[in-house]
């Protein structure tokens, strides 16, 4: 298993986009020493810490290119269609890509583009 890292400047605003957009559960860890956030949603567990800077710096404004998160999904049709439904913006629709994967991505409140998708047959 592996867990996502997001630092954001808002977490209550970044769980608050997880919770109602993406269906996870949030679990707070606010008085920490480390202040943070666990979300899950199935076996995918995203912790979200605060970040001293004002916005979120994604892959592709970093590198060029680039997800900044990707979930290995079993039914991506009935996962886009229900984040569709719950207002998310949806940057890429489901489609299969160059290197043979069925996927579509999303644009989460801090700019990161998520993927989700399976290495076809």
């Amino acid at each position: 298993m592996s867990h996502c890292v997001f630092p954001t400047p808002n977490i209550e605003r970044t769980s608050e986009f997880y919770v109602a957009v993406m269906g996870f559960r949030a679990v707070e860890y606010l008085n920490a020493k480390e202040p943070h956030v666990c979300l899950y949603r199935d076996s995918t567990e995203i912790i979200l810490t605060s970040t001293n800077k004002n916005r979120v710096h994604p892959n592709r404004e970093l590198y060029g290119y680039g997800y900044d998160a990707y979930f290995i999904t079993g039914d991506q049709q009935a996962l886009q269609s229900e984040f569709l439904e719950k207002g998310a913006k949806i940057i890429r629709l489901l489609q299969k890509t160059d290197y043979h994967n069925q996927e579509f991505a999303l644009e989460d409140i801090d700019g990161r583009w998520i993927g989700f998708g399976i290495k076809e047959e």
